[in-house]
């Protein structure tokens, strides 16, 4: 039997060949070291930008081999124990080239293996000398193969012994000119960009998306270093990811991604939530969860976490004491998805540590001192070409910031600090097509994630033409943006009063949860929570006919996210007795219990709760009176009681006593309120 390795769980230059099991057939081995040197030799029509010498020396001498299994083959020849030996050395060493050769021409690797290039070749040497010594003590004279075979079998024994595989001159005078690239960078100068071209002609990195491989190569890399907790790569990492960032914005002017990138911008929009971030943490661990899973009882833990409790012998759930009717772990890939966004979102890499500080530092802080100012570097001829290039050259500058913003927090300092936010707004301001609107407005999104990117916004005029691409956008896509970035904007509290003063506001935002996409209408709701976060703004949204409007869309969506974000904005409308009136006007009292028995999610039942109580708080005994009438009800808070948040569970346990104490007196003739009512209101 060979054994097969999943290449998608293969890091770069690690090898994790195996040997054949010991009871292999003769044939199976042959057929299978057959298979690998076809493999390998199909590698000749492949891109080497680096190790070419070494890469097409390996590929011949296999080649050759190949002639030599081939025979061995087509003749039926039987091979002896001490043949079959050396064989599965072969095909041992065959596995480690075949890996070699696909890091060598992977998309996206090729300055990381420039730089690694001494140790490359080092990768190189040792499977070619472990096939030496395999067809050294290979005994020939008992395969009756024929004479000519044998001497080609020898020649390939002798030229692996004594094959001098180094590093390619070509290469190493490249990687030095990396190294003194990166030298000026971290003195502050910039380097002279016909030098990085040449380097970057040499590795046949000829165009914008070549680039842009590297630096999606080069950012995977880093996200390995911190998730396996070993970070000594880290720096030369970042310095080279911020030198190729700078190669892609500086030197890669011709830019033929408009068109291709239009499905890829479109679908990276934003969808915002106001779901609870407390629910992302590990009630063993309380650290934010990288691998949740589900146990027996349905509670949701970090993998590392409970797989670890249930070595040390437990078979209890830790949060609610039951017994689990298995160990089995289910995989919940719903909130992975959520963590993943939140941690892009404000700038973290989900590392397995769990040390969040270490990782949200690792963001707002530059890689090393190179990628530093690489970034100030770039930033300033980004802010330049906003200014005064042609109007492609300012689209491409937006692009090129929407991506640097995207997940880094000290790429965002840089970029404010360099002056692009004035420059976004006028070409938000003045943009003719819906590609160019939404680019622009796509990178001042992530800028307003900034606090001083927040006060460059409004201090620059930026909310005017916001608000008018939310109202009159070119694009739902650029509607959708425009939503979010006034989320983030109304954060901060004088901002939100001035966003919620503007008239066309909230009714814009109504219309695009009444007519935009799943991620329109999410970007909707929680814009109008993060304006309902000052209480000058709620009798705006209350006028604005969004209540009637979110409890339709809890009966008609599926999407557990957008319900948990309309029961969130409901749970605020709430607290007021004119909000509280509203949502009496429609169906809540029936369609938010049945929501909280039926949802999976854990804080779209506590928002229904919150929800609830407020009803009874500020609706009276006739409010109480209809929730008291669904004998499901105290089930579902109950349940609460068990597997909620401490929060929640003190909304339900609140709740709770109301409904009894509504029993007790209705039992005793009583007609008195359960909680006092400021007046009376009508319930539908």
């Amino acid at each position: 039997m060979i054994l097969k390795f999943d290449q998608t769980d293969r890091r770069i230059l690690t090898f994790p060949a195996v040997h054949p099991c010991e009871g292999i057939s003769p044939a199976t081995l042959l057929s299978s070291l057959i298979d690998l040197s076809q493999n390998i030799c199909n590698y000749q029509s492949k891109l080497f930008a680096t190790q070419r010498k070494n890469a097409r020396e390996t590929i011949r001498q296999i080649g050759l081999l190949l002639l030599f299994f081939e025979e061995i083959r087509d003749r039926g020849l039987v091979l002896s124990d001490s043949a079959l030996l050396c064989f599965s050395e072969l095909h041992h060493a065959f596995q480690k080239v075949q890996f070699l050769l696909e890091d060598c021409t992977r998309e996206g690797a090729r300055l990381w293996i420039l730089m690694k290039c001494q140790l490359v070749a080092t990768h190189f040497r040792a499977p070619i000398r472990a096939i030496a010594t395999a067809l050294d003590v290979l005994p020939l004279n008992l395969i009756d193969v024929g004479g000519e075979v044998k001497e080609l079998v020898g020649l390939i024994a002798k030229q692996a012994r004594k094959g001098k595989l180094e590093p390619d001159p070509v290469d190493e005078w490249a990687s030095k000119q990396v190294f003194s690239v990166l030298d000026h960078f971290q003195m502050g100068v910039e380097p002279d960009s016909s030098l990085m071209k040449r380097v970057l002609e040499n590795l046949e990195i000829r165009n914008w998306n070549d680039c842009n491989k590297e630096i999606k190569f080069l950012e995977e890399q880093i996200g390995y270093q911190c998730s396996d907790c070993d970070e000594r790569e880290v720096p030369f990492l970042s310095s080279l990811l911020g030198l190729m960032s700078y190669c892609r914005g500086v030197i890669f002017e011709t830019w033929n991604n408009r068109n291709n990138d239009q499905s890829d911008a479109r679908h990276s929009i934003e969808a915002l939530s106001c779901i609870n971030r407390e629910d992302f943490r590990c009630p063993i661990s309380l650290e934010l969860m990288t691998d949740p899973v589900t146990v027996s009882t349905g509670q949701t833990y970090d993998r590392s976490s409970i797989e670890r409790w249930l070595k040390a012998g437990n078979m209890t759930c830790p949060k609610t004491g039951e017994r689990l009717t298995s160990t089995e772990l289910v995989p919940n890939t719903t909130l992975r998805k959520l963590i993943q966004q939140f941690c892009a979102e404000v700038g973290i890499c989900a590392s397995k540590s769990g040390s969040r500080s270490r990782d949200v530092a690792r963001t707002i802080s530059p890689g090393s001192p190179a990628a530093a100012e690489a970034m100030k570097f770039l930033s300033g001829f980004l802010a330049r070409r906003l200014v005064s290039g042609s109007s492609e050259q300012k689209t491409k500058a937006a692009y090129e910031i929407r991506l640097l913003a995207k997940s880094n927090i000290f790429n965002r300092s840089c970029l404010i600090e360099a002056g692009t936010i004035l420059p976004l707004i006028n070409l938000l301001s003045s943009s003719l097509d819906h590609y160019t609107q939404e680019t622009a407005l796509s990178a001042l999104l992530k800028l307003s994630k900034h606090t001083c990117g927040k006060k460059e916004i409004i201090e620059s005029g930026g909310l005017k033409p916001i608000l008018a691409v939310l109202k009159r956008g070119l694009s739902l896509e650029a509607k959708q943006m425009a939503a979010a970035t006034i989320f983030y904007l109304a954060s901060v509290k004088s901002y939100g009063k001035l966003i919620g003063e503007t008239p066309e506001v909230v009714p814009a935002l109504v219309e695009l949860i009444k007519d935009g996409t799943t991620c329109g209408k999410k970007n909707g709701v929680v814009a109008i929570f993060g304006l309902l976060l000052h209480p000058a703004n709620h009798q705006r949204v209350l006028a604005s006919g969004s209540v009637p409007l979110l409890m339709d869309m809890l009966s008609s969506s599926n999407n557990i996210e957008l319900i948990a974000d309309s029961l969130a904005v409901l749970a605020i409308i709430a607290e007021s007795v004119d909000g509280t009136l509203a949502i009496l006007q429609t169906s809540a009292l029936s369609t938010i219990p049945r929501i909280l028995r039926s949802l999976p999610s854990r804080t779209a039942r506590e928002y229904c709760v919150t929800v609830l109580l407020s009803l009874c708080k500020n609706g009276g005994a006739e409010a109480i009176a209809i929730l008291a009438k669904d004998h499901n009800l105290m089930s579902s808070l109950y349940s609460l009681l068990t597997d909620g948040t401490s929060h929640g569970s003190s909304k339900a346990r609140a709740l709770i006593r109301i409904l009894h104490k509504f029993h007790e007196t209705s039992s005793s003739g009583m007609t008195a309120s359960a909680v006092p009512c400021e007046r009376p209101v009508h319930v539908r």
